[in-house]
């Protein structure tokens, strides 16, 4: 495996944009079935105003960082307000979405000690 340098800029973004999901935007920066990479899967996810990511859970662990906006997370059930430089802690199994509340985009990055996209089975708390 060799190092590697990608511009999110010219990445393309996947969307959702659904009741179950949330609307959201997101670019995978890493992930073994896209890029040369092994061990951590990482994107870049942007949230409008008014936008937000569903309530769900996976069994891998996960961290947030955001780097633009104001939000909040939600953690089994308790919200937490989040702004730019406000990072997220996520166990494993523990219910979790995020929403934006300010004026301007939400943005952040995600990152999972994963190989891949595929490795991360979201199970939406709307679908249980």
């Amino acid at each position: 495996m060799q190092p590697l340098v990608r511009d999110s800029a010219e990445i393309d973004a996947e969307t959702w944009d659904d009741p179950v999901r949330g609307r959201v935007s997101f670019r995978v920066l890493f992930s073994q079935d896209r890029t040369p990479t092994a061990a951590l899967y990482t994107g870049l996810t942007e949230l409008a105003p008014d936008g937000w990511l569903g309530l769900h859970r996976h069994t891998a662990t996960e961290v947030y960082h955001l780097v633009e906006g104001s939000g909040v997370v939600v953690l089994d059930g308790v919200e937490h307000p989040v702004t730019a430089g406000s990072a997220v802690f996520i166990p494993g199994d523990t219910e979790h979405g995020i929403r934006n509340t300010g004026e301007g985009p939400l943005r952040f990055v995600y990152a999972f000690p994963t190989d891949s996209f595929d490795d991360v089975r979201y199970r939406f708390s709307a679908e249980e």
